[in-house]
């Protein structure tokens, strides 16, 4: 498989490279060069398929012949070796929970994926690898526990100051090893904009081996994908067309479901559930992109103004505004919104969401008003007790913390405070 800088400016690569670079010369993010649709009896028989072997079958051809079969399902049964059960919460809604995996949040499959082809990449070479990412909460605990003591790697985790939550602060500030910290002061985007201007810094680039373990990275994004077919495989039996509302920030995850959706998947529509943070759901109104300075928001992980992967989005649908439009709705929701949702779910249901479910729960609600014959499925993307400052006071019996929150809370945190990005550099370069 070749890989294509979205700006057109840069030669092809391998996936070797484009998971090493993160992004091409040229600025732009890499794209596969084709998406071949699997075999229909692949869908067919998906029911006799175990959750690893679905994955196999369909990232296979994005990492091609690189990594030799054999090694391809030991990563893949080293990432996947935790559940992603579908709950039904009302008719025609269920939440597919992604939250079972070590830091309790979705980004742990890309992030143990990802390092795990490094790892396997770097069996045979020396160098030293270091892994630059910006979080908005989660990534960045996902990614250190993904990459911690992983050969020829170093991971430096770039943060806002405040903008995350207690639990998410202490999964990524607390490991040590081959993990470092960065808290800046600003918003995720001068988080994320530290880092892109990181790799186009050549006096960085001669002097350390750079990749990005954000959803640019493609052994990062492609993995999400995963999840989307699992849900179908569960509720295939329905016999109803799935369309699921998906929690969205950066875009990375949503924009790997329409990844299934091109393999062959029957998704007849997308729901792309914002909290203020609403720069898509504009666009889709106005035909107009125009990034607006983050919003702090109760559901953090969304907080991001200028969503990196929209991009792969617009390549997904040839650029056509009308065939992106006809394929995702767009939704806003308000913090006060988004507690009344954790409120009435639990009274009603008894079910506890995080805040970023149940922005997807509100998507859920709006989508089914206009179409009511489908099946909705909202990501449950991070377990509640990730934010119990938010969920806690919405909720009358106490929520116990989970083993993986536990075993983090309470360690010492070692944080870099960060200004700029000349501050950022001279400690990345001290590394």
């Amino acid at each position: 498989m070749q890989y294509y800088s979205l700006n057109k400016k840069a030669p092809k690569t391998s996936f070797e490279i484009a998971v090493r670079k993160g992004l091409a010369p040229d600025k732009g993010l890499y794209f596969p060069e084709k998406i071949t649709p699997l075999d229909t009896s692949f869908l067919e028989n998906l029911n006799q398929l175990s959750n690893i072997e679905i994955a196999f079958h369909a990232i296979k051809q994005f990492v091609g012949s690189e990594i030799p079969e054999s090694e391809l399902k030991t990563i893949i049964k080293e990432t996947l070796n935790f559940e992603f059960p579908i709950v039904s919460i009302e008719d025609n809604i269920s939440t597919l929970e992604l939250f079972h995996g070590p830091t309790m949040a979705f980004k742990d499959v890309g992030a143990r994926f990802m390092a795990r082809c490094l790892g396997y990449f770097n069996k045979n070479n020396n160098k030293e690898v270091t892994v630059l990412v910006a979080t908005s909460g989660d990534t960045g605990g996902a990614v250190a526990n993904g990459f911690l003591g992983v050969k020829g790697v170093k991971v430096v985790i770039l943060y806002p100051r405040g903008k995350v939550s207690n639990v998410q602060e202490q999964q990524l500030t607390t490991l040590g090893q081959n993990i470092t910290a960065f808290e800046v002061e600003g918003t995720f985007d001068d988080c994320q904009d530290m880092v892109k201007k990181a790799f186009l810094d050549s006096d960085l680039t001669t002097k350390k081996e750079l990749t990005s373990a954000n959803s640019i990275n493609v052994a990062r994004w492609l993995p999400q994908m995963f999840y989307f077919m699992f849900a179908y495989k569960q509720l295939k039996q329905h016999n109803k067309p799935l369309v699921f509302s998906v929690p969205s920030g950066n875009f990375g995850n949503i924009c790997a479901g329409m990844v299934a959706q091109k393999l062959g998947f029957p998704f007849p529509h997308f729901i792309a559930s914002n909290n203020e943070n609403d720069v898509v759901t504009r666009y889709l109104s106005s035909k107009k992109y125009t990034p607006l300075a983050t919003v702090q928001t109760i559901s953090n992980a969304m907080d991001v103004g200028n969503p990196s992967n929209f991009i792969r989005i617009q390549a997904l649908h040839n650029n056509d505004f009308q065939a992106l439009k006809s394929n995702l709705s767009g939704y806003r929701f308000s913090d006060e919104e988004t507690r009344e949702a954790i409120d009435s779910i639990y009274k009603s249901t008894g079910y506890i969401t995080d805040p970023h479910g149940a922005v997807g729960y509100l998507g859920c609600h709006h989508y089914l008003k206009l179409d009511p014959d489908v099946h909705t499925v909202f990501l449950e993307t991070a377990h509640p007790t990730k934010f119990l400052d938010v969920v806690q006071p919405l909720i009358p019996k106490v929520i116990e913390l989970p083993p993986q929150i536990k075993a983090v809370m309470g360690r010492p945190k070692n944080a870099k405070s960060i200004v700029n990005y000349a501050d950022f550099k001279a400690n990345l370069l001290a590394l």
